[in-house]
């Protein structure tokens, strides 16, 4: 099944704003750019993927997806992260790709086993709609989808309940699942400070580029 994995990038000035009370803007940026690089580690090393595409109007975010051989895909309008996936889905359904992997990009501690365990539970399953929920079982941090176009994406605040009415209301398949390595984003001050106990009971192998970030050595020492 020809898998494409679809990451919605906001600009990297705009990025982490609920952060803006703890850390500056640059350090905001660095962030946001690190951990883009460690998801887009371990979803090129993915043996189950078939191709990447990042959504996204920040050079700097096209720059790093080019590089890790994944296709740019303009977000012209940068009218939020649903409205970017469904870019990247219309991408996927161009290249004739059969099921597409929605992550967001700020989720360090992803790994390509990760992703292909996913994928192979989903095949398995034969599920339409793989709704992966966030640590608090609200959010919603992966949208598998086969087809790709088997119900919008609408992430943001209790997008969870919402993928799975849609999912209900489209009468396709689903499940929700939970992940380690999808359970970490970090929007808040109480996610940063989470996923930095979480990286320091990690093999230090995983999530370099954040590891190395000023905002993580901020959240270790504030912790």
């Amino acid at each position: 099944m020809r898998t494409l994995a679809v990451l919605p990038v906001k600009s990297f000035t705009a990025a982490k704003g609920r952060l803006a009370d703890r850390l500056g803007a640059d350090e905001r940026a660095e962030l946001a750019e690190a951990m883009l690089g460690d998801v887009l580690d371990a979803l090129s090393t993915a043996r189950g993927l078939d191709g990447m595409a990042v959504v996204t109007a920040e050079p700097r975010a096209a720059a790093a997806g080019a590089a890790a051989g994944a296709a740019v895909v303009a977000d012209r309008e940068q009218a939020g992260q649903s409205p970017a996936a469904l870019l990247g889905v219309a991408h996927a359904l161009r290249e004739a790709a059969e099921r597409v992997l929605l992550v967001p990009g700020d989720t360090p501690l992803l790994s390509a086993g990760d992703v292909d365990e996913l994928l192979r539970r989903s095949t398995s399953a034969g599920t339409a709609a793989t709704i992966v929920s966030d640590r608090h079982g609200t959010g919603t941090n992966a949208l598998l989808l086969a087809p790709a176009d088997a119900i919008a994406p609408s992430f943001g605040l209790g997008s969870c309940a919402r993928h799975l009415a849609a999912a209900r209301e489209a009468a396709v398949t689903h499940a929700v699942e939970r992940v380690a390595g999808l359970e970490h984003d970090v929007d808040t001050p109480e996610d940063l400070a989470a996923l930095a106990a979480r990286l320091h009971r990690t093999d230090r192998a995983v999530a370099q580029r954040t590891r190395a970030t000023a905002a993580l050595s901020a959240a270790v020492g504030g912790s």
